[in-house]
């Protein structure tokens, strides 16, 4: 096969909020068995008042940098205990270590794509 399709309805399931947040979120992995890039993609939708609790992710084989792109409704980002209102377009790019999470504050489902993996170790040396 030269290309695989999936739409976030085939492969949809529930899962407790992750980090001590609150609520059961709606998760759709994206190409989970497919994908050779060394990341992972989820879709996330979240109801109202659910949240993602605060987290950081370490210095060992956590240390995880994660991108967050919201595609519907509003919410609050928490990074390094900053709030930052979110809305549909808005987008997130936190490393390793940074202490963050967010939560639909909105009266309609929250719903994000979500990017993770380690960082790439030979730009991180580059970029000092």
């Amino acid at each position: 096969m030269n290309y695989y399709k999936q739409t976030d309805k085939s492969n949809t399931y529930k899962y407790p909020a992750h980090h001590e947040g609150e609520g059961v979120f709606k998760i759709c992995p994206l190409f989970d068995k497919e994908l050779s890039l060394p990341i992972k993609m989820q879709i996330w939708t979240l109801n109202p008042g659910d949240s993602e609790g605060d987290h950081t992710h370490g210095d060992d084989d956590t240390a995880l940098e994660e991108f967050y792109y919201f595609l519907e409704g509003t919410g609050t980002m928490y990074i390094n205990k900053e709030e930052i209102p979110i809305k549909p377009g808005d987008t997130f790019l936190v490393p390793p270590n940074i202490d963050h999470g967010f939560k639909n504050t909105g009266d309609s489902i929250l719903k994000v794509f979500i990017i993770w993996g380690l960082p790439d170790e030979s730009l991180q040396n580059s970029k000092k």
